[in-house]
């Protein structure tokens, strides 16, 4: 059954139903994984998994029993998911994605024009780096373009209208349902989510796109309803969707790690809490201790009664390397790179080679996701591509033949001294370039090409000479 036919068979909740086992697997788990990402909603906070201690009271009387009470134990979570995806994010996404364009004639070069000045006004440097926070949290994320009317020649033609774009993911409640046919196509997408009504009541919508109607029922109440205008003419001629999905979060492999963590935290914190304040150990009789803060305090006792400071011999060393070891495991195991301040302070200066290899690990992360987000964003640019030739029918052959690719460029820290001196040796010592350049590039000063002039203004006066000068 092809999606037309499927469309038209069969009640709405039918055809509904049909639409939504076209996912290939089961909805995220959205609720575990906001959970996790929430440090305040980590099992450590949980009474059931961590409980608090009854302890009983002494009352000082001996006449009156110990009462118990309840000690809240130490309960210690850390944001690591939250830190995995933030470094995930930005060694994918820290710089902006080139486009890599091959333009033959002056009709190509406009379209590439207006792809860019589409991509410009919907920030496209944040929209990606949000598109893969969501991937990486929620294992799915789409986006979907649309027209607004709006006259306006910023694409480089009169048009009617301009695109915007809207980010659809299950942690802001959107249910996505691809659907693929037998060779793996998508061949319609649709979203369910919900919408309030002027009752200020929840409604649910289910809208679904193919390549050629857009469709949207609502929830009334006798079931899923179509919505009045709908079906409509896609006029794109392809869904304006682009879908992105991974097995799994970027934390999954280290989330017990990351719990055992906060548990071993948690209770080192409650030893500390009984232990970490000095104890003296008395034995005999002892007829005075000094007060507090008392400048060369001394303990008064009778012959024999001995007093001493208990010690907890080795014990915290296991902990701590317990520790230092769940750490290392977690940003191993997830290729997180640890670049905090504590972690990089003694490495000095290091060459950019060095630089390379420090971050060879995350940057083979940045290549494995690569086949997922590379595959997404030549989506994005075919649906541009499609909209500018309907905007500007003019355009519209060379918006079908321009070859354009999307090009993810890692963040890397660049050694920008070393990086010159290979280009400067290959070169045979001249400068890599220009003057004028290197006053903008600098950016000292706010009007760099004004200085510029002031330099040559001064290099001028400190050339020429007269004649008629005294040289002594």
């Amino acid at each position: 059954m092809n999606i037309k036919e499927l469309l038209s068979s069969g009640s709405t909740d039918e055809v509904v139903e049909k639409l939504k086992s076209g996912r290939p697997t089961s909805l995220p788990d959205t609720e575990t994984y906001s959970s996790e990402l929430d440090p305040l909603t980590h099992k450590v906070f949980s009474t059931t998994e961590r409980p608090d201690k009854t302890i009983k009271v002494d009352t000082g009387d001996p006449g009156v029993e110990p009462v118990t009470k309840t000690e809240k134990v130490a309960r210690i979570a850390l944001a690591i998911q939250k830190l995995i995806v933030k470094r995930a994010v930005s060694f994918v996404f820290g710089n902006c994605v080139e486009l890599d364009a091959t333009v033959e004639d002056d009709k190509q070069g406009e379209v590439l024009v207006a792809l860019r000045r589409i991509l410009y006004d919907v920030k496209s440097k944040s929209l990606d780096r949000r598109v893969a926070r969501h991937l990486f949290s929620s294992t799915e994320v789409a986006e979907l373009w649309y027209p607004v009317e709006r006259k306006h020649n910023t694409y480089g033609f009169e048009s009617d209208i301009k695109l915007r774009c809207r980010v659809l993911s299950p942690l802001t409640g959107d249910k996505l349902y691809p659907y693929f046919d037998s060779l793996g196509d998508m061949v319609a997408f649709s979203r369910e989510f919900t919408i309030k009504d002027s009752d200020g009541e929840d409604v649910r919508v289910f809208e679904t796109y193919t390549d050629d109607t857009i469709v949207r029922w609502q929830e009334g109440e006798d079931g899923m309803a179509l919505v009045e205008g709908f079906p409509a003419v896609n006029p794109l001629g392809k869904i304006p969707i682009c879908y992105a999905s991974q097995e799994q979060v970027e934390w999954a492999d280290v989330q017990p790690l990351i719990e055992r963590l906060e548990k071993l935290l948690s209770n080192f914190a409650d030893t500390n809490d009984y232990h970490a304040s000095p104890k003296i150990f008395v034995q005999g009789h002892i007829k005075g201790f000094a007060a507090k803060g008392e400048s060369g305090a001394i303990i008064e006792g009778e012959e024999g009664a001995k007093a001493e400071y208990l010690a907890w011999q080795n014990a915290p060393e296991s902990v701590k390397l317990e520790i230092d070891t769940l750490l290392r495991m977690i940003y191993t195991i997830t290729q997180t790179p640890d670049i905090s301040f504590e972690a990089v302070r003694g490495i000095g200066p290091i060459s950019g080679v060095a630089l390379k290899l420090l971050f060879t690990d995350a940057h083979l992360k940045v290549a494995d996701h690569q086949e997922v987000l590379d595959e997404y964003l030549q989506r994005r640019i075919n649906i541009l591509l499609a909209f500018i030739g309907q905007m500007n029918k003019g355009l519209e052959r060379a918006a079908k033949d321009i070859s354009v690719e999307p090009v993810i460029v890692p963040y890397m820290v660049v050694d920008e001294a070393a990086e010159n001196k290979i280009w400067q040796d290959a070169n045979g010592g001249h400068p890599t370039i220009s003057i004028k350049a290197s006053f903008e590039k600098a950016g000292l000063t706010r009007n760099p090409a004004r200085d510029y002039e002031q330099y040559l203004q001064e290099q001028k006066e400190a050339n020429s000479f007269s004649v008629f000068e005294p040289t002594v």
